[in-house]
């Protein structure tokens, strides 16, 4: 197999020279096996209509590899022919031929230092890109974060229209005044828990 590595003929087949001609020497390979495998079983199934026959399938399985190889090593041998022959003229590009995407870089030729001052452009924007990207997703993640942040707001702005709802039952014409009251009613109760806390602990040791 050709060691050539056809780069131009493999971009303009989309496919390198020599990955169709194994794929063909594959193809008609196994090919190859499977008629002799075909032929063994006749000659195995004639074996038996043949009565007192002093040949044996262990002979004809032998007889069988020693022409497979030997139709192998003719068939190699005229497959390097063939694949000499489609490597060098049917699937090889002439050198004056130029495809038609290297044709701007044929009429914009650059130097090597102009290459390089281009490649490093191109690397300069990629990291460009990569940080914009993660600005991006940072972006989306803040977003998010504020969503949540004003569901938070709205429901704390309800509960204060809440407790200004209730302090105008209370009486309380000022929602400091009705925030005033909530507390000190919240103390009372928390007052009242304790001292039933403790009344029921001393209702237990005595």
């Amino acid at each position: 197999m050709s060691v050539d590595p056809m780069t131009y003929e493999a971009q303009f087949f989309g496919f390198t020279p020599q990955t169709c001609m194994l794929r063909i020497y594959i193809a008609f390979q196994d090919y190859l096996f499977e008629v002799m495998q075909a032929v063994e079983q006749v000659m195995l199934k004639k074996l038996d209509d043949i009565p007192d026959c002093a040949i044996t399938p262990v002979q004809i399985r032998k007889c069988t590899e020693k022409f497979l190889c030997f139709m192998k090593g003719r068939f190699d041998n005229l497959f390097s022919k063939m694949e000499q022959l489609f490597l060098q003229l049917i699937l090889r590009i002439p050198p004056n031929i130029l495809l038609p995407e290297n044709e701007s870089q044929e009429m914009h030729p650059c130097s090597e230092e102009e290459f390089q001052l281009l490649q490093k452009e191109i690397e300069q924007l990629q990291e460009k890109y990569k940080a914009e990207l993660c600005t991006k997703q940072a972006l989306l993640v803040e977003l998010e974060e504020q969503k949540v942040a004003k569901a938070t707001l709205k429901k704390t702005l309800a509960m204060f229209d809440e407790l200004e709802s209730v302090g105008r039952d209370q009486g309380a014409s000022d929602f400091r005044e009705s925030l005033v009251f909530l507390v000190q009613n919240s103390r009372k109760l928390q007052d009242i828990k304790d001292n039933v806390e403790k009344e029921s602990k001393k209702l237990k040791i005595s």
